[in-house]
């Protein structure tokens, strides 16, 4: 982390760890204390308050670093890398929505369980995201080859980020031929449902929202704690895409992992509000194919030529726009997207 943010404004750290803990404490401890199916009208809301937090700590970012920390220009620079990594993360999390109900529909986790589950997944992904990114900033600041003339030109390569960048045209080019494999996966046989099992016996029922249950005197774990089990080794999947595109906006890890981890905290109200629409968005994956290219290009070519981030969050967010616009022009059905899948991911009255 920047060691100026730390000596100047140690405030800052300290304030968004306290908002970040608040909110959690607040969702889990009084507004969802009782396990309960979340209505899309929650969803919409608890989605306002994620995005109007995360746009005012980007406010209070760039009003720290113009005040005392490089002026109007550094400042815009990481209020824009704050905006791309957020958005691109969000984006990226869209995709993965349907990954969950697939894995939802597959244990039948009841409607009134999933807020659950999403929540103790996100506190894995909280954890998993800092050893990442603080984890890739390093070993990057470590793998910079010394300067070479390349095509006449002086430059400094790194390994790790031309690797990154290798991957996500690859991952890119792979997305858009693919994308359906998932839909017959059977998440029982994933690595997380095998490490449960490896440690405890499974009950073939829930018991209502308990990680743990009883059963002839033998303590052993609910179906509920193998899918989050599954949810969190899903998420570090994720992560492989997500992290390195970041990585192409900034080596910064406040700025990367503060984004990061708004972008995930939403994460769940977005899913309670996107389930039943999902099949809106059959062409996303097609644009987040493109977005993933896009950012492994920047990266490989990054020596040569650098790409503005306002330009590179206006590239990611126009594509984006056009898959969606896309999508609704020419749509999908529902039973096209989710046919095996349980209808209704709300708490919405069928009859309203």
């Amino acid at each position: 982390m920047d060691q100026n943010i730390l000596e100047l404004h140690p405030g800052l750290i300290i304030g968004f760890a306290v908002v970040i803990l608040v909110m959690l404490l607040l969702d889990l401890g009084i507004f969802n204390k009782k396990a309960h199916v979340v209505s899309s009208k929650e969803a919409t809301i608890w989605s306002i308050i994620w995005i109007s937090l995360s746009m005012a700590f980007s406010g209070v970012v760039y009003w720290i670093f113009n005040q005392d920390m490089g002026g109007h220009d550094v400042a815009i620079e990481k209020f824009t890398q704050f905006q791309a990594a957020y958005w691109i993360e969000k984006a990226l999390s869209v995709d993965n929505l349907f990954v969950f109900i697939l894995v939802f529909s597959f244990f039948k986790v009841p409607k009134h369980l999933h807020h659950k589950v999403l929540f103790w997944g996100i506190i894995g992904a909280l954890i998993f995201r800092a050893i990442f990114i603080f984890a890739g900033v390093g070993i990057i600041n470590l793998t910079y080859l010394p300067e070479m003339v390349v095509f006449g030109t002086p430059v400094k390569i790194n390994i790790v980020m031309t690797l990154f960048g290798l991957f996500l045209v690859y991952a890119g080019i792979n997305s858009w031929g693919g994308g359906d494999e998932d839909e017959d996966e059977d998440f029982s046989q994933t690595a997380g449902a095998k490490l449960v099992k490896k440690f405890y016996k499974v009950s073939d029922n829930y018991d209502g929202d308990k990680f743990f249950t009883i059963q002839n005197g033998i303590r052993m774990a609910t179906p509920l704690l193998v899918v989050v089990a599954v949810i969190e080794f899903t998420d570090v999947l994720f992560a492989v895409d997500s992290i390195p595109a970041i990585f192409a906006i900034s080596k910064d890890p406040f700025i990367l992992y503060t984004s990061n981890i708004f972008a995930i905290l939403g994460l769940r109200a977005l899913y309670f509000l996107l389930a039943n629409f999902i099949h809106m968005f059959s062409k996303l994956p097609y644009g987040l194919a493109v977005v993933l290219s896009f950012i492994g290009v920047k990266m490989l070519i990054s020596p040569w030529f650098h790409i503005p981030t306002p330009i590179s969050l206006g590239i990611v967010g126009g594509v984006l726009i056009i898959s969606v616009l896309v999508s609704i022009a020419f749509p999908e059905s529902k039973d096209d997207i989710t046919a095996e899948i349980n209808d209704d991911f709300t708490g919405d009255d069928p009859a309203n």
